[in-house]
């Protein structure tokens, strides 16, 4: 670790404490009428259209909230999941965002798919941490039309969902086709609302996205996409980022693979395996974590002209290699999930609590992966709920643990 960032476990103890009440304060200035606003509403969130209701960052934020200790998060948990419910699209996707000043529901260019995964995986936890919310009861009809628009999206064989490029939370970055973020939600919803082939979904997910030490599928086109997947990839300790019929991601996807530790494709010593692995690559030096163990650079076939929209997801920038401290709520969830020594959990936690504290406590969006600069969006509300989730892990609970529902 830097030196900069050496600290005693008694320093660690009070950084902690100290983000977790700055946690709570953050997610409490951020609530409007319709839900927790994406971060801090004010002239340059307006600008950039982050005062808004967002689908996966509501979500979130409903289970951090759920899991603050705190009265009036814990009250207020359900308002963003509820305003997404009432702009539901009539074939049951759930919006990227909310408008709430036009009233508007947006769902991306190409359709965001991880939305409505977020969506119900937040209610089933709500229903299970928030005590008389009883989601599942109120927004049924909802429900099951979020799940039949998942289900037309899930390949007939596979079991896996399939969607298209840039449409779920890395939204410049070009995963294809089967991508492992949004499988590893789809196993970890199948379990939660008992939906059927959440088996096949999880030994199929495994084939795919590590296809190394696996048997070959008996269906075909199985047999071709893991063939060629085997025969190129490098990082073999790890899950493909996505798999389609011409490329795979071999860059290293981070969240991803923290989701299949967490949502259950992987248990046991693939869990294990699989940080160790992330560790190697020094995701979470010096501040957890980088979203990507090796950025797409300009000169790789996966490049996309609109990655540079914006100059934004250059090399070690954005979902190209930049820091996120919200995903670095996921990494120390996972390491407790999979059985991490407890003083190596609490010392990554305080790292994600160093990550906010930049700028006198900013909460910043992202980080610079090679200098460390703070960048995008300050004060945001799923860095306060992710950590406000890894807390409680730190302390024992398994959030996402299916087992439990």
């Amino acid at each position: 670790m830097p030196r900069a960032l050496a600290s005693t476990d008694s320093d660690d103890a009070t950084l902690i404490e100290d983000c977790r009440r700055r946690s709570i304060a953050l997610l409490q200035e951020n609530l409007g009428p319709g839900g927790i606003f994406a971060a801090h509403p004010g002239a340059r969130a307006n600008a950039r259209g982050y005062d808004a209701i967002f689908g996966r960052d509501a979500a979130i934020c409903a289970i951090g909230m759920a899991l603050s200790d705190d009265p009036t998060l814990a009250r207020e948990a359900s308002a963003g999941l509820l305003t997404l419910a009432r702009l539901q699209a009539p074939n049951g996707q759930i919006p990227k965002f909310v408008d709430l000043q036009r009233n508007e529901a947006d769902f991306w260019y190409l359709g965001c798919i991880d939305a409505t995964l977020w969506w119900l995986i937040a209610i089933a936890l709500l229903d299970r941490y928030g005590g008389t919310c009883r989601l599942r009861k109120r927004l049924a009809a909802r429900i099951a039309r979020a799940i039949a628009w998942l289900q037309a999206q899930e390949h007939q064989r596979f079991f896996l969902l399939q969607q298209n490029e840039a449409s779920d939370w890395a939204d410049i970055m070009p995963r294809s086709g089967f991508v492992l973020y949004t499988n590893a939600l789809w196993h970890l919803a199948k379990r939660l609302y008992r939906l059927p082939n959440a088996a096949e979904t999880r030994a199929n997910a495994n084939q795919l996205f590590l296809p190394f030490g696996a048997a070959l599928a008996d269906y075909r086109r199985a047999r071709l996409l893991v063939h060629y997947a085997k025969r190129r990839a490098r990082r073999r300790d790890l899950y493909l980022s996505f798999v389609n019929f011409a490329q795979h991601g071999d860059e290293g996807d981070v969240f991803g693979n923290l989701l299949a530790v967490l949502c259950g494709l992987a248990d046991g010593p693939d869990s294990r395996r699989v940080l160790r692995a992330l560790r190697r690559e020094r995701v979470a030096d010096p501040y957890p974590v980088r979203a990507v163990c090796e950025p797409i650079a300009e000169s790789s076939p996966l490049w996309r002209p609109y990655m540079s929209r914006h100059r934004q997801n250059l090399a070690w920038q954005y979902h190209n290699g930049g820091i996120w401290p919200f995903v670095g709520g996921f990494w120390v969830t996972a390491l407790a999930a999979a059985g991490a020594p407890a003083a190596q959990v609490r010392h990554d936690l305080a790292a994600v609590a160093r990550a906010n504290a930049l700028g006198d406590w900013q909460f910043n969006e992202w980080l610079h992966g090679q200098t460390l600069n703070p960048q995008g969006m300050p004060r945001q509300s799923w860095n306060a709920a992710a950590f406000l989730i890894a807390h409680r892990a730190a302390g024992g609970m398994r959030p996402f643990d299916a087992r439990q529902a």
